[in-house]
């Protein structure tokens, strides 16, 4: 993913800061403890497309 897109993401329920996962290809919001998915070197920032982060992530 190109970093100047990933400096300007922000997370579609709370607007703060998104950190990109290499290894599991995700966007993760610490705030509200969801992971976004990114298909096709797109991130899908959609609420009901996310998955909530166990505990230890």
């Amino acid at each position: 993913m190109d970093p100047k897109l990933i400096e300007i993401l922000v997370c579609p329920v709370c607007k703060g800061p998104l950190h990109f996962q290499r290894e599991s290809v995700e966007m993760t919001c610490k705030g509200c403890r969801l992971a976004y998915p990114i298909r096709d070197d797109i991130p899908v920032l959609i609420e009901q497309e996310a998955r909530e982060l166990d505990p230890e992530e």
